[in-house]
């Protein structure tokens, strides 16, 4: 069930002859959860979802059915088709997967108000038991969800619509429903976001900075001083000024072996080049220093700078 908290948008790994590397993207979003975020989303824009085959979709989504951490798993059905949103839906309702992460369809622009209600009208007509959260990203769609459209479908579908993934950044600080999740897509926003009501963020960029935002969430939960938030932001702000899928796949290659394969083969987003990902990660200056944590085990800080922005920040045990 989802619930408030600090979600990714789950990337996934890619194998060399353009398939999906199933085993290898269950493990990098078990990774992420066990760093600290409260779930993965598999299979939205992040995660290319266009890009992988309904067949691919759902050898992972039997994969997790049974997985130990199965209930901090959740499906973006990522499709533009109705049919295809529908029948891996129904597929994924049948090992019991109920919530799902939903886009309005983005091939072909123009869509209208009437158009996108009438469009979860009838997933929800074809799937009644499902629990959808709605996906507002116009960058990528084409189309902004207004405040009275998303009122609209909780009026009419109450028991279906159950929240929101703002990536336009339009909704989140002005849209008050009872019992309705609210989630920017980026931890940028996440603290202020809290500060309004909202639920947490469901971001790509926490598939790197899952225990940092895990901290600003846990310390706005706690009611303690925020000492990571500037962190935070910086980090995404950093990843913000590439691709994010690119820049994303570029910085775990040189950490995770998982990501050696290069994921352009899939043919879409292409790595960013040599130049950029000094930019990104090339440390200028790495400050090292020993940090107590709550049991008071003492671990490593390194803090990766370029510039004076943090882009990546480590802790080490020191069993490492």
């Amino acid at each position: 069930m989802i619930k408030k908290g600090v979600y990714a948008a789950g990337l996934s790994v890619i194998n060399t002859n353009a398939t999906l590397n199933v085993e290898a993207t269950i493990s990098h979003a078990s990774d992420a959860i066990k760093n600290g975020l409260h779930g993965v989303f598999f299979f939205g824009s992040t995660g290319q979802s266009q890009l992988i085959s309904l067949s691919e979709k759902k050898e992972l989504i039997a994969k997790i059915a049974n997985h130990k951490l199965r209930k901090q798993f959740f499906i973006g059905t990522g499709s533009n088709s109705l049919n295809e949103n529908i029948d891996l839906a129904r597929y994924a309702m049948e090992y019991n997967f109920k919530e799902f992460l939903i886009m309005p369809p983005a091939y072909y622009k123009g869509n209208t108000d009437e158009g996108v209600f009438d469009f979860y009208s009838k997933l929800i007509k074809a799937l009644p038991k499902i629990k959808i959260i709605l996906y507002n990203f116009e960058k990528l769609s084409g189309y902004k969800f207004s405040a009275d459209v998303v009122s609209k479908l909780v009026k009419n579908f109450p028991n279906n619509i159950i929240g929101c993934k703002d990536s336009s950044y339009n909704l989140f600080e002005n849209l008050k429903l009872p019992n309705f999740l609210m989630f920017p897509g980026s931890e940028a926003k996440l603290l202020k976001g809290l500060e309004l009501g909202c639920s947490g963020c469901i971001s790509a960029v926490t598939n790197v900075t899952h225990s940092l935002a895990r901290k600003v969430f846990d310390d706005f939960e706690t009611k303690k001083t925020q000492i990571k938030n500037d962190q935070l932001i910086n980090v995404r702000e950093t990843f913000d000024q590439y691709n994010l899928i690119s820049a994303l796949h570029s910085f775990l290659a040189t950490k995770d072996k998982k990501f050696k394969n290069v994921f352009n083969d899939k043919g879409g987003v292409q790595v960013i080049n040599e130049k950029e990902k000094r930019g990104l990660f090339k440390p200028k200056e790495a400050v090292i220093r020993e940090i107590n944590v709550e049991n008071n085990n003492p671990k490593l800080e390194i803090n990766y700078k370029v510039d004076d922005n943090v882009v990546f920040s480590k802790l080490l045990y020191d069993s490492i």
